[in-house]
């Protein structure tokens, strides 16, 4: 559609205000857009992956490889691979190219949360359950975990004092209850932004693994951490009730304009309903950072504040069950969640008014009624002959239906764009969602428990499940018999 068609006011509007779409492909439990926009990915409870198409709503890919319950979608730069976490204690790298896994990395807990590098799709943080967090690096066939500290970084004693033992014990005895919920890396990926159980901000170095700055921005559990697009603001979401905008120093001037101990993270806005004291589910940052988005508990509603001023423009009204996940799509004032109870994702996005103008190159639309002038060989009548041969020709091209045309665009977004997921024909558009029931709010459990699941123990790749299916049949006859 032609943009200078569109009702410029439509355009001028950043966030969007009505529901539009509904896609649905089992019970989705996450989402995340890739960084141009173009697919979104949705984990569901059975431990399938489903790539969508934005344009079309279709259903590009599926991946298989979970045995339970997805948390967590990261995508790497270019869009070619795609990490997913999972409650089996498994995380696995995907190949969008064909489908295939990368790498599959075991943990001894179930993980919380877990993202790429920025630029390194082979190097991930993970958050793991009760546990220490783990920097993970996949180049090669034995991923090599190392350890991320939990406490946090003590102020140390100033002029050659030593510290009393009884401090330093109660000191100990508290670091030793920090438990870090949720990691992600900065926009270089040169450090990692952890939050704790206790309400504390660690900032620690990839290469070195060590905590060069911590500070306590809340007083509950950090549950979320969002950077923005440019990486420059800090989204927390914390079991507080109360969600803070941080604005980030530049971290990639340590060690030239900037020393650790003058690292300081100053909270810009506390985004709250001081009245209903609703809780949050799930935030997130806008395309340009400019607005944050939240869900909330036991409410099907969308709360959108702007950044300006700190206050709220949006309440987007959603549909009849509480929704979980939201994301807002990198380039367009649009909003998907999805559902805790149906597990359907909604979108949100703004409806132009249709012009017919956009829709017929060659249709003029008018205020009011004009003479027309008829063209001189408008209304010609060609031979039948004539008629019938040009449609045999256009019988003669074959479609191509599978090759993407390139789009114009920036250099940067011209480099993401440079993988695109295979076209698939024959994948199922969308899967029944009924077997999979709410017995509470946010509980949902199999109609047919261990119908289609895999074995837990162990990974189940294709070659070993004919043979485990085989194993199973005969079991079941030697206990008939």
């Amino acid at each position: 559609m032609n943009l200078s068609l569109i009702d410029p006011f439509v355009l001028a509007q950043d966030y969007p205000d009505t529901l539009t779409e509904k896609l649905h492909s089992g019970h989705a439990t996450c989402l995340r857009f890739n960084h141009t926009g173009d697919y979104l990915a949705s984990g569901r409870v059975d431990g399938t992956v489903v790539i969508f198409d934005i344009e079309t709503n279709g259903v590009a890919r599926k991946l298989q490889g979970h045995t339970r319950q997805i948390q967590s979608i990261s995508w790497s730069r270019d869009g070619r691979y795609l990490l997913t976490s999972s409650q089996d204690w498994k995380c696995i790298l995907w190949d969008l190219k064909d489908g295939a896994r990368v790498r599959t990395v075991r943990f001894e807990a179930p993980v919380y949360i877990a993202e790429l590098h920025p630029f390194n799709h082979l190097l991930f943080v993970a958050s793991l359950f009760e546990d220490q967090p783990v920097l993970v690096d996949i180049s090669s066939p034995k991923p090599i975990k190392r350890i991320l500290p939990s406490a946090p970084l003590r102020p140390q004693p100033t002029g050659g004092e030593e510290l009393d033992p009884a401090v330093a014990a109660k000191q100990a005895a508290q670091d030793a209850k920090h438990s870090t919920c949720v990691t992600i890396f900065t926009a270089f990926g040169n450090h990692i932004i952890a939050g704790t159980s206790k309400g504390w901000i660690n900032i620690i170095e990839t290469e070195t693994c060590t905590t060069i700055h911590s500070v306590r921005l809340c007083n509950g559990v950090v549950i979320l951490l969002r950077l923005s697009s440019n990486g420059r603001d800090l989204l927390i979401n914390s079991s507080d009730r109360v969600i803070r905008t941080v604005l980030m120093p530049d971290l990639s001037q340590l060690g030239i304009d900037l020393e650790p101990s003058s690292i300081k993270l100053q909270v810009e806005h506390k985004f709250q309903d001081v009245v209903n004291r609703l809780s949050w589910n799930h935030v997130t940052f806008s395309s340009t950072g400019e607005f944050v988005t939240a869900t909330t508990y036991m409410n099907p509603d969308v709360y959108v504040w702007e950044r300006g001023h700190g206050s709220l423009v949006k309440i987007l009204e959603g549909p009849r069950e509480e929704l979980g996940v939201v994301e807002w799509h990198p380039s367009r004032p649009m909003v998907a969640a999805c559902g805790l109870e149906t597990g359907g994702i909604h979108t949100w996005s703004i409806i132009s008014p249709q012009k017919w103008s956009a829709l017929a190159p060659d249709f003029g639309e008018v205020e009011e009624n004009v003479e027309y002038l008829e063209r001189e060989d408008e209304f010609d009548v060609h031979p039948a002959e004539q008629v019938h041969q040009r449609r045999l020709d256009l019988e003669d091209e074959e479609p191509d239906a599978v090759t993407l045309d390139p789009v114009k665009s920036d250099a940067e977004i011209d480099a993401a764009r440079a993988f695109g997921v295979p076209v698939l024909l024959d994948i199922e558009d969308s899967d029944s969602g009924e077997d999979i029931i709410a017995v509470g709010p946010g509980t949902m459990r199999r109609r047919t428990p261990g119908a289609g699941r895999d074995p837990v123990n162990g990974d189940t790749d294709k070659e070993s499940r004919p043979a485990a299916n085989g194993v199973a049949r005969g079991a079941g006859r030697n206990r008939r018999r």
